[in-house]
């Protein structure tokens, strides 16, 4: 037997030789589709219907990323994914001068209604799933996205999709807020409340460990901190007087996918397990209020700019990663995605991956395929384990919002993501092509970029919208906010009615700005 200790990136061991001695008794009795679903939320997995495939994507305006959407689902997809603008993401139009250089730049440009028709023209909203990573400005795009349903002539109880919605990271992680935390989970919890009558297959989180991740945590952080956000969420809801088998059913999670496939598979299962209880916990009765439901993307972090092509070989690692896990969708990066926004072809080769684990691999054609796995089920245990102990860490602290506002998650993501990084610089993690197997001339990889004029087209779209619309409406839909922010009443229905008015992100965004203040 070797002497040599090998970790995971999370501190976890890694023995030479597993034994039926490692395998926990219960894995041979859990039941996938059964508490504490440990083996899947789905009985029969894949076998019943594969994976969502979206693919992320978004950039310049809305009649550009219309044409990728347009594109993409003559390729495959099954959904789409919408990446935005940084203005949009932080409550800014186009012509805000706090836009300048960033539209239309790592997403897509979205001022008002007349830019969301653009965005599904031709696309019947009844007949895709659509997931929208956007947070602080959640709502508004989820209003935006009702009213161009309602245009369409659907009907709402069939709508489906995602919005993230998840603010709580972004304090930690990741930085588009715009108010502070409690003004923030009101809105969150507005919105749960009106999907829960108004739009019922919507899912109205997507509690996102993924942007943790890139931001340098391990797995079990990447688990911990996302599960305890999700908790400061229920019992919002909870404090607001909601049922949790009714929101409950609709809160999903968003998770990354890294490189080391059995610490990940692990990751999965061990989410799944922990949130069933802490939902069981929290009073939730109905089985579906306690199942974990995930979208998967694969690692951005992962990815290098040396040897780009051989990151279509960690994407493909991380897809079966995501796969073995049970996800329940996914969207897998471009090959180039460390170089610039990705290009047609990278975007078909990524999509192309999860196609051949679909159709050639053999992977999901049973349930849960590395269950009884000594090393596996071992592994998922250490990881709950270890993911347990920060969450007790998070409680003590008095739940995510209190870690949030003491500095306790940045601090040990940033210690994390700094232990990371200097393991690559001393070489003792080895990342192919970077630090070990380094070529001296790359061939150059042709990049996807976007044109500066983006924000004048915009500019002068805005111009047009509010000298044709009626403005005198708009300031009393603005004022009806404003009385809402300060009164509490759910401001989802007057914000669907401000922006079917013509009302603009920036408008609202600025509106509930001079109420709720801005988080420094």
């Amino acid at each position: 037997m070797s002497d040599t200790q090998l970790f995971t990136d999370s501190g976890i061991e890694i023995k030479e030789l597993y034994t039926a001695a490692d395998c926990p008794e219960n894995a041979a009795t859990e039941t996938p589709g059964e508490f504490p679903y440990t083996r899947g939320v789905q009985p029969d997995m894949y076998r019943g219907k594969l994976w969502t495939m979206r693919q992320y994507a978004g950039f310049s305006t809305a009649e550009e990323s219309n044409k990728r959407y347009h594109y993409l689902l003559f390729q495959g997809v099954s959904g789409l994914s919408v990446a935005f603008d940084l203005p949009t993401q932080i409550g800014y139009d186009s012509d805000h001068e706090l836009s300048e250089g960033e539209v239309g730049k790592v997403g897509v440009a979205i001022d008002s209604l007349e830019d969301m028709e653009r965005l599904f023209q031709g696309i019947q909203l009844e007949k895709v799933s659509t997931s929208m990573t956007i947070n602080a400005t959640g709502f508004i795009l989820l209003a935006l996205y009702v009213a161009l349903a309602k245009k369409q002539g659907a009907d709402l109880k069939k709508i489906s999709g995602t919005i993230q919605n998840d603010i709580l990271k972004e304090y930690a992680a990741r930085g588009t807020y715009i108010y502070p935390p409690k003004p923030s989970m009101r809105i969150i919890t507005d919105i749960f409340e009106w999907c829960a009558s108004d739009l019922p297959k919507w899912n109205t989180i997507s509690i996102s460990g993924y942007h943790i991740r890139e931001a340098g945590s391990t797995a079990v952080q990447e688990i911990a901190f996302t599960l305890s956000n999700g908790k400061a969420y229920v019992k919002a809801a909870l404090d607001k007087g909601l049922d949790i088998n009714v929101f409950g059913k609709r809160l999903s999670f968003f998770f990354n996918a890294h490189n080391n496939l059995f610490e990940e598979v692990a990751k999965f299962r061990a989410a799944r397990r922990m949130w069933a209880r802490m939902m069981k916990e929290l009073g939730a009765t109905d089985e579906k209020a306690m199942m974990l439901r995930f979208h998967t993307q694969t690692g951005g972090a992962t990815l290098t700019a040396q040897q780009p092509l051989n990151n279509i070989c960690r994407v493909t690692i991380q897809t079966l990663a995501a796969v073995l896990g049970g996800t329940q969708s996914l969207h897998t990066n471009g090959y180039d995605e460390a170089l610039s926004l990705p290009t047609e072809q990278a975007a078909r080769i990524a999509l192309r991956t999860q196609q051949v684990v679909a159709y050639e691999s053999g992977a999901p054609e049973t349930v849960d395929p590395l269950a009884g796995s000594y090393f596996v089920e071992k592994l998922t245990n250490e990881v709950e384990q270890k993911a347990l102990e920060l969450v007790g860490k998070i409680d003590a602290l008095g739940g995510s919002v209190s870690a949030i506002e003491q500095g306790f998650m940045q601090d040990e993501i940033a210690r994390s993501a700094y232990e990371y990084q200097r393991n690559i610089e001393s070489g003792e993690k080895i990342i192919v092509g970077v630090n070990k197997f380094t070529i001296d001339k790359e061939e150059p990889i042709p990049g996807f970029k976007i044109d500066d004029s983006i924000r004048q087209i915009q500019i002068e779209k805005l111009i047009a919208l509010k000298n044709k619309r009626n403005n005198t409406l708009v300031a009393e839909n603005l004022a009806s906010i404003s009385a809402a922010a300060k009164d509490g009443s759910n401001l989802m229905p007057l914000v669907i009615t401000a922006v079917e008015n013509y009302c603009t992100l920036g408008e609202i965004s600025d509106t509930l700005r001079k109420v709720f203040g801005e988080y420094k």
